[in-house]
């Protein structure tokens, strides 16, 4: 009975054992299938990992590209809508490279070309025009200087300084009425009748933006009405030595309103003086309220903006008889130079004229040319 029974162990521990050998064989191949998974998962881990740097960098960009405006497209000033993240994206990166850029297209745009004549002066498209150095008298070019001609809005550089030298309140409220109303030339004007604005808002749109209706109400409400203020217009300048000049009206409009490129410039010299008028002629801009709507107001000079030009005072002019005008007192090198460029032949004639004056004066040959600026005459 004993090697029976001892077979019959043998074979139920056979039995007994082969479950604790599978569990041990399951618990053998869980951490291979589980180091298999990890090998697997392993390189796509290193993977990842070695794009998340580049992931860090590229996520401001897309950040910045696709939140302001997602699927919709921007214009670049140069190229064809392009789609917004990739424009955001080349601008984000290239921040200070596209604000060069737009620097520099912005001063390629105020180039002119500088055509000399045989004397080595400008050739300007102004019919007449007067450059001078006020600190010293020093005269840089002229031609037709002493030549009589209209001034048309230039008027109003004299008309700021009377109403100033009158000492009236300028928060005083002006109203524009018909009396105000261009008939003689048939101009418009964005001040409809009935707006009402202070004394210091009609003076500043007069100046930058060369009111008509704001210069004429002007006028009205100085002490003796209308006349009394031409009148004063006109002592004003004989007071200023102004010999050639004659004044019939606050807005420039009358063809009437004459004087020479020389006396202006002593005009502009004159109204320099006023801090209001340098202020207020070299404004870019200004909203005001019209009648319960706030409306803005620009600068009839463009120079004014530009951030090359240093200016002190400025205004333009126009009507048919006297063409387009320009006087102002800018700096270059340090120095006051005040411009008058009467009549000039084209619509921006009188600022490309500015601009030339400039480069020829900032030419690094141009001091022997404006010693014999000084004793040239022509006209």
């Amino acid at each position: 009975m004993k090697p029976r029974f001892l077979l019959a162990a043998a074979v139920i521990g056979l039995f007994m054992l082969q479950p604790v050998s599978n569990l041990a064989e399951a618990a053998a191949s869980k951490p291979a299938r589980t180091s298999a998974k990890a090998a697997q998962k392993k390189p796509v881990a290193k993977k990842s990992v070695a794009k998340k740097p580049a992931a860090k960098t590229a996520a401001p960009k897309k950040k910045a590209a696709v939140k302001p405006s997602a699927g919709k497209t921007t214009r670049n000033a140069r190229s064809k809508a392009v789609p917004t993240g990739k424009a955001q994206r080349v601008s984000v990166r290239m921040a200070p490279a596209a604000a060069a850029t737009a620097a520099a297209a912005a001063a390629a745009a105020e180039e002119v070309a500088l055509a000399l004549d045989a004397n080595g002066f400008p050739q300007l498209g102004s019919s007449a025009f007067y450059i001078v150095n006020p600190a010293n008298g020093e005269v840089l070019l002229e031609r037709n200087a002493a030549v009589v001609v209209p001034i048309a809005s230039i008027t109003k550089l004299m008309t700021a300084m009377v109403v100033l030298d009158a000492g009236q309140s300028l928060s005083e409220p002006i109203t524009i009425t018909n009396a105000d109303i261009d008939t003689l030339k048939g101009t418009g004007s964005r001040l409809a009748i009935g707006t009402t604005l202070t004394r210091e808002e009609m003076l500043h749109l007069a100046l930058m933006s060369s009111e008509n209706r704001a210069a004429s109400a002007l006028a009205r409400h100085y002490p003796g009405g209308e006349r009394a203020f031409i009148e004063a217009m006109n002592v004003k300048a004989r007071l200023l030595g102004l010999w050639n000049t004659r004044f019939h009206d606050s807005t420039g409009l009358n063809p009437a309103n004459v004087s020479s490129p020389r006396d202006l410039a002593k005009m502009v010299s004159a109204s320099a003086s006023y801090p209001l008028i340098r202020e207020f002629s070299t404004s870019a801009e200004r909203y005001v309220d019209v009648r319960g709507r706030l409306t803005r107001f620009g600068n009839t000079n463009g120079l004014v903006k530009s951030p090359e030009w240093s200016i002190s005072v400025s205004k333009t002019g126009y009507i048919s008889e006297a063409g387009r005008c320009l006087v102002m007192q800018t700096w270059l090198h340090d120095q006051p130079v005040v411009m008058v460029l009467m009549d000039s032949s084209g619509l921006y004639t009188r600022t490309a004229d500015a601009k030339r004056v400039r480069k020829w004066l900032e030419q690094a040959d141009s001091a022997p040319r404006m010693a014999a600026a000084a004793v040239r005459r022509e006209g």
